[in-house]
């Protein structure tokens, strides 16, 4: 075998084992994942995941980290508003997906485990950039567009924080119309722009 065949095989095995500790978190819940569970699902032998991870919530955080969206503003840094428009969407599409969920098991029971969602900001999102309007406030923060010292902690939080509270109030997502409405009204104005400057 090519060690290109082997990496591929070894890329479906992490796949399937990634897919499969969602799988088992969804059906056991996080107080009764186990290795034995995931190696059962996963239809491979227990030994597989312990040359990898050290415990099942290790497995969780790497398949939560596998999937998680990164966010990737216009190279130029001219289309802001769009950026963050994008964002929030991303942060919609992912809100409907298995590591969403397995993230909101975890953050559900942080009293539980305290570690573990500490690790999940630490090892997720925190690794990922941040959240998702907030990788967008960076980035052009940085290449002088925004006055950094205006992210704050609460401007970093608008967009999602509204976003979710949407969700919950409507039991259903922002629209695009809605979206484009939190950008418009919330986060520009909070870092100094109204929606005629948002291209710098």
């Amino acid at each position: 075998m090519t060690k290109q065949a082997t990496r591929r095989r070894g890329d479906d095995l992490v796949r399937s084992i990634h897919e499969a500790v969602l799988a088992e978190l969804a059906e056991v819940g996080l107080g009764r994942l186990t290795m034995e569970g995931i190696a059962r699902r996963a239809r491979t032998a227990k030994t597989s995941l312990y040359r990898r991870w050290a415990s099942p919530h290790d497995v969780l955080l790497d398949a939560i980290h596998d999937e998680h969206p990164q966010e990737v503003p216009s190279p130029s840094a001219d289309d802001l508003r769009g950026d963050l428009i994008r964002a929030l969407r991303q942060l919609v599409e992912w809100t409907r997906s298995p590591t969403a969920a397995a993230a909101a098991a975890i953050l559900g029971e942080r009293k539980r485990y305290p570690e573990l969602a500490a690790a999940l900001y630490e090892r997720v999102f925190d690794a990922r950039g941040g959240r998702f309007t907030l990788t967008v406030l960076r980035y052009y923060a940085a290449r002088g567009h925004l006055d950094p010292a205006l992210i704050t902690p609460v401007v970093a939080d608008i967009g999602e924080a509204l976003v979710l509270k949407h969700s919950l109030d409507a039991d259903a997502p922002p629209s695009d119309e809605q979206l484009a409405a939190i950008v418009d009204q919330a986060i520009l104005p909070a870092v100094g722009r109204g929606p005629q400057r948002a291209a710098r």
